[in-house]
């Protein structure tokens, strides 16, 4: 008789073992879901920041480009403005020394 017991204290046992096994199998799956939930808004978030970079890297490279082009518009304007400013040095010079023969004006020899 005491086999008998023991078989069905086993048999309990294995039963226990069963439910606690399906009980801890239901907790990881539902955990396992929301695992997959996160990973998936996680993966939905990163190809958002994705194409907020690609667009920032986008706007980033239009003002770049912008920006030499002005610079260069710039350097072309003064480089003009210093043309033009060499000129009238040299014609204020001219006119000078032509102002200084037309009254008579010379200087020390």
């Amino acid at each position: 008789m005491a086999r008998k017991g023991t078989s069905e204290n086993g048999h309990s046992r294995l039963e226990d073992a069963m439910a606690l096994l399906i009980q801890n199998q239901a907790a990881f799956l539902g955990r396992a879901a929301d695992t997959d939930q996160r990973i998936a808004d996680t993966d939905q978030r990163m190809a958002e920041n994705e194409q907020l970079r690609l667009e920032f890297e986008r706007r980033h490279l239009e003002y770049e480009r912008e920006t030499a082009e002005r610079f260069a518009r710039i350097e072309a304007l003064m480089a003009e403005i210093i043309r033009v400013l060499n000129e009238h040095t040299r014609q204020l010079e001219l006119l000078t020394e032509a102002v200084r023969e037309k009254i008579g004006f010379k200087g020390q020899q």
